[in-house]
């Protein structure tokens, strides 16, 4: 039984290859910055009457991680227009083979 041959080509591109942030971790760090601020906060003035320091702390909850999410966001995207623009653009040869019967 005859092996196989092997058929080969490359192709020369240019690629352009930056560092890019993980979004999902600045959204999470700025939800855990809003939880810690949002329970400093409570814990920062007196207690109300009208309401619980566990109903405060909800309000604040919901607000703080909200503010700090959206600014981890921010943040995120900052980071990613000045990583484009230092961008580097660099040679790539893609290889490829594939068996011929």
């Amino acid at each position: 039984m005859p092996e196989p041959e092997l058929v080969e080509s490359e192709e020369s591109d240019t690629v352009v290859v930056r560092h890019a942030p993980r979004y999902g971790r600045f959204l999470a760090l700025g939800a855990a910055v809003g939880v810690i601020l949002a329970l400093v906060l409570t814990f920062s003035f007196p207690e109300n009457d009208e309401y619980s320091q566990g109903q405060v702390f909800g309000f604040l909850l919901l607000a703080c991680v909200a503010i700090a999410g959206a600014a981890g966001g921010l943040a995120a995207i900052l980071l990613d227009r000045a990583a484009t623009k230092r961008a580097r653009s660099l040679p790539a040869v893609h290889e490829t083979g594939r068996r011929v019967d």
